[in-house]
Formats: C-alpha cells, structure tokens, sequence
C-alpha cells in the first residue's frame, strides 16, 4: 500500500530535514567505517552506499530544490541496514544509528522499499568514477582516493532547504518510484 496520506507524511518532515543535516558527518563516519577493520559484507555495504554520494546520476537530481539529497540520505541508512543485518560484529555506532532510522523509511516508502534496497545492493557491483565496491576494498591506493573525495564532499556538503510539506515528499515518493527499478 502506497502512503499518500499527508497527514501521515507529517511524521516524516522533521526527521528527513534531520538526516539531511547530518548528511555530511554520516558520510564521513561511514567513510571512517570503510577505512577501518571489518568483515568484508560490512565493509561492501559500507562503501557501496557511499559509492552513491559520488555518483552523477542520482535517483533525486541533486540540483531539485528540497529533494536533491534525499536519496542520498535514503541510501545511506539501506547500506548500513544491509551491513547490520548481513554481518558479523557490524556494531559501528554509525551502522547501527542509520540502521534503526532505515526502519523509519521503509514505512514511508512501504511497497517501493524493496525497490531501494535492490538499488543499494546494485551499488556493491557499479563502477562509479571508475571504481568497483571489490577494488577499494582491495587496493589501498584506490580506497584512499575514493575516501579522499567523500571526505571532501562531507567537508562542502551545504544543507539544502527541505519543505516541511507533504507535497515535498509525495514528490519525492513519485521520483523514487520513477527511478527504482521494477
């Protein structure tokens, strides 16, 4: 069943405007997560939504007014949700926080969270500026560069306005349903 009420989206508004202002820190602590140990389906999830903030074809244009970074933020908690459930010792506080919100979006976005969830898992085999999730894992070169550049996102990530409207996420479920395939 599609949520298309808006007084039920109210329940939305205040935490997507949140996770939008975290953007860049969560970025840069789940950077901090692929930099470090882990188990390898941890580290994958980890990298492959992070391989996301850097991707030229977002699911949301970056440059719509309001929604530009919501899938960003989207697929962020997926990734980390993926790593929760799928790993082992996947307690990083970052990974767990996203984790639980995640919860929060698969009730916003009810029959089309799968659709997400089967993007963020695409994510792990996708060459983004020319990199695979398995080669930044395995070369300490390639993994310093990527970190590199989304450490240097984190760093000019500017929070965009958010509509506190349901309009504002009917369109952002529209774009969603649009983007994510069947």
């Amino acid at each position: 069943m599609v949520t298309t009420d808006p007084a039920r989206f109210a329940d939305y508004l205040d935490p997507f405007s949140s996770w939008l202002a975290s953007l860049g820190a969560d970025a840069a602590e789940l950077s901090a997560v692929v930099d470090g140990p882990g188990e390898a389906r941890v580290l994958a999830h980890a990298a492959g939504g992070l391989q996301h903030v850097l991707k030229s074809l977002d699911l949301v244009p970056a440059g719509i007014e309001d929604l530009g970074f919501c899938d960003v933020a989207f697929v962020l908690r997926v990734a980390a949700s993926l790593a929760v459930d799928e790993g082992e010792g996947a307690d990083a506080g970052i990974l767990v926080r996203l984790s639980q919100e995640a919860k929060m979006l698969s009730d916003f976005l009810d029959d089309e969270y799968p659709r997400l969830v089967a993007y963020v898992r695409g994510l792990r085999t996708s060459i983004v500026r020319g990199r695979t999730v398995d080669a930044i894992l395995s070369d300490a070169a390639l993994r310093s560069s990527f970190l590199g550049e989304v450490l240097s996102f984190a760093e000019t990530y500017s929070v965009p306005a958010f509509a506190r409207e349901a309009r504002t996420l009917t369109k952002l479920k529209a774009f969603l349903s649009a983007k994510l395939a069947p």
